[in-house]
């Protein structure tokens, strides 16, 4: 990692030491571009927007998503070095299961995406097995533990995170407090809980994990902003993949306008050729 790298790497660490920060997610070069242009300290990437950008569904349940429809290991990282080859900020991955059920495939995912560039990933522990939806526990932290291992054997900062989709499987709150603490045990850096979107649920969160906590918000719209999310003790705020649901509503709506009525309504508020060139023009 060259020194650059590594600065921006340990930047994005010390984000995750005090206080509450915005990570947003991008799904390509482009809207990771507009993200660093809004002021955003660090972005992240969103393996949702990333697929639907390739035309593709997210992860989810294999009965739902034959495997022909994931997008690989090899097609997500190589999107992932293009944003971070394109910003001048930290970058995250969304690294979904890490490709793989085994520790040692986890840990060579990890340890592409630290050659790709970013300064972070996740690693969550959702099966896509409607039979078992979550990784059994031990093995979870095992996949957490082997890809710390790697990172701690390269030297190089890089911001684990240990993600655990029990709520949004249905899940107890008490379990994913209990696997939340076993993946930060295991050297996560960071415990991820998504489907926890209101201040009770939130709240119980922060004061069961010993460690920081990132929450997603946007996935329905939410009451909290992140003043409250800040008062709650969150860590970390990321968005998913709501900004790329909320482009490709837009879009869809133009779409229809279209196909359905031959008007152009939909143009009014885009944004001028001569404001993307500025955004979009390098140095």
């Amino acid at each position: 990692m060259d020194t650059d790298r590594r600065a921006k790497a340990q930047r994005f660490a010390d984000l995750h030491r005090e206080g509450c920060f915005l990570l947003p997610n991008a799904w390509d070069v482009g809207s990771a571009r507009i993200l660093e242009a809004a002021g955003f300290p660090a972005v992240a990437t969103t393996s949702a927007g990333v697929a639907f950008s390739l035309g593709r569904p997210d992860h989810d349940f294999f009965a739902e998503q034959p495997p022909e429809d994931r997008v690989d290991r090899t097609t997500m990282l190589g999107r992932v070095r293009e944003i971070t080859a394109g910003l001048q900020v930290p970058v995250s991955a969304d690294l979904e299961d890490g490709y793989g059920e085994s520790p040692e495939t986890v840990a060579e995912t990890v340890e592409l995406t630290l050659a790709s560039g970013a300064a972070g990933g996740n690693i969550e522990d959702f099966t896509g097995d409607r039979s078992r939806p979550l990784y059994e526990e031990k093995l979870a932290a095992d996949r957490i533990r082997a890809a710390r291992e790697t990172l701690t054997a390269h030297g190089e900062p890089f911001v684990l995170v240990g993600r655990t989709d029990v709520l949004l499987v249905g899940g107890p709150l008490d379990e994913a407090v209990r696997r939340a603490n076993s993946y930060l045990e295991a050297g996560a850096d960071c415990a991820f809980v998504p489907g926890a979107a209101d201040a009770e649920t939130i709240g119980a969160l922060v004061r069961g994990i010993d460690g920081p906590l990132n929450v997603v918000m946007g996935l329905t719209g939410n009451a909290l902003s992140l003043d409250d999310l800040r008062d709650l003790g969150v860590r970390r705020v990321t968005v998913g993949g709501s900004i790329a649901r909320a482009m490709y509503r837009g879009l869809l709506d133009a779409a229809r306008e279209l196909a359905d009525h031959g008007t152009f309504s939909y143009a009014a508020d885009q944004l001028s050729q001569t404001e993307l060139n500025d955004l979009f023009r390098q140095g």
